[in-house]
């Protein structure tokens, strides 16, 4: 396996003029680090500082706007990267409506896309736009089998769904619906809620009264939240199980003691001291946590991990790409598609990367670890 590093050291060596310049690559990168979706979205812009200005001979300079969480804006944004600034590739955007929002123009444009939301729709069913897309977290199905994996070891025979009214929450019920069904699993209540929504007491007092085993949240950020803790608080005592999407560190802070006990499947960044070291991620993503701390002081949410990755799927692939076109022409778009889709054991900080025409997210078991929250912390689980 290849371990890709990107270091500042070819950052500084393009700083002091010491490395010639053949061509330039513009890269596009769209986050949501405002609005609804910005605890998502922070961290990703963040990340962009510490994504590759150089590969071999080639220089990269990165075009970084904030969508607002506004699915219009994204849109707005990614025809300006792609019609006025000419962009070879685009990163992003942070949420999933966003992302769906933008397929087309990527698609009609040629353009490469590296989408660092949760929900596999954006690549899946594969279509002649969606080829355009690579998808930097792990898919929908990955997650939720090892979710439903738990909840046939643990008895559970009844379920209940809250997710958002979107996209996510879509292709999630869409999953979940399938495994439930393929496991001999209930649903027995289903619930959907906005984003931006301040409460979820209706919902959560109909999920109540259905009083299922086990309720699965698919919200995302700070949103994953709300559902949890308001059925918490009216005395819900089954088990509560949530996306990958809920993964981050204000899941902790806003859910307290009420989120303790909480089971999800996510990347190994979340409980990376009790990886092994034997894990080849481990190393990679000590590395982007260290470069993320020593530039804000303090440690990245794993969706900044998702935007990184896509840095190194660039780093892997742009090389390739080169050498059949020159950047900056429709030829050299389509070569480096075509050579992120040729992807093969590229060690990322949440799993091993292998895109194939089939598959342009590229997990396996390898991306997905089963994690609790003990004591106000991520655990791995036992």
């Amino acid at each position: 396996m290849k371990i890709r590093k990107m270091t500042t050291a070819l950052a500084a060596l393009f700083a002091v003029g010491t490395a010639p310049v053949l061509a330039q690559i513009k890269v596009g990168v769209v986050t949501s680090a405002t609005g609804a979706t910005a605890l998502v979205g922070i961290s990703q812009r963040n990340t962009v500082p510490l994504l590759p200005t150089k590969v071999g001979d080639l220089t990269v300079e990165y075009i970084s706007l904030d969508d607002a969480s506004d699915t219009s804006k994204t849109v707005t944004n990614f025809k300006k990267l792609i019609t006025e600034d000419r962009v070879d590739a685009l990163i992003g955007p942070s949420g999933t409506p966003n992302a769906m929002s933008v397929i087309q123009f990527a698609a009609d444009a040629g353009t490469p896309m590296l989408a660092p939301v949760g929900s596999a729709s954006v690549v899946l069913p594969m279509s002649p736009e969606k080829k355009w897309v690579f998808k930097t977290t792990q898919n929908t199905e990955l997650i939720a089998n090892a979710l439903f994996k738990h909840m046939v070891e643990a008895g559970v025979s009844t379920l209940g769904f809250i997710g958002l009214s979107d996209a996510y929450g879509e292709d999630w019920l869409n999953v979940v619906s399938h495994l439930a069904a393929k496991h001999g699993i209930k649903i027995i209540a289903t619930e959907r809620y906005q984003r931006p929504d301040s409460s979820v007491t209706g919902q959560a007092l109909k999920m109540l009264a259905a009083n299922p085993e086990a309720v699965l949240v698919a919200g995302v950020g700070g949103s994953a939240v709300l559902p949890q803790v308001s059925l918490h608080k009216m005395g819900y005592k089954g088990t509560f199980y949530q996306t990958h999407a809920a993964a981050l560190p204000a899941f902790l802070t806003l859910g307290g003691e009420d989120v303790n006990g909480t089971i999800l499947a996510a990347s190994l960044m979340l409980v990376l001291p009790e990886i092994a070291d034997s894990n080849p991620s481990k190393a990679v993503a000590e590395d982007y946590i260290a470069r993320y701390e020593n530039m804000y002081g303090e440690r990245p949410a794993t969706f900044g991990a998702n935007l990184y990755d896509a840095g190194l799927l660039l780093e892997e692939a742009v090389p390739k790409a080169a050498k059949v076109a020159k950047p900056g022409t429709k030829e050299f778009r389509s070569a480096l598609r075509d050579a992120l889709e040729q992807t093969k054991e590229l060690v990322a900080t949440q799993g091993v990367y292998n895109m194939t025409p089939e598959d342009h997210s590229g997990f396996d078991e390898r991306g997905a670890q089963l994690i609790t929250v003990k004591d106000g912390q991520w655990r791995l689980l036992q």
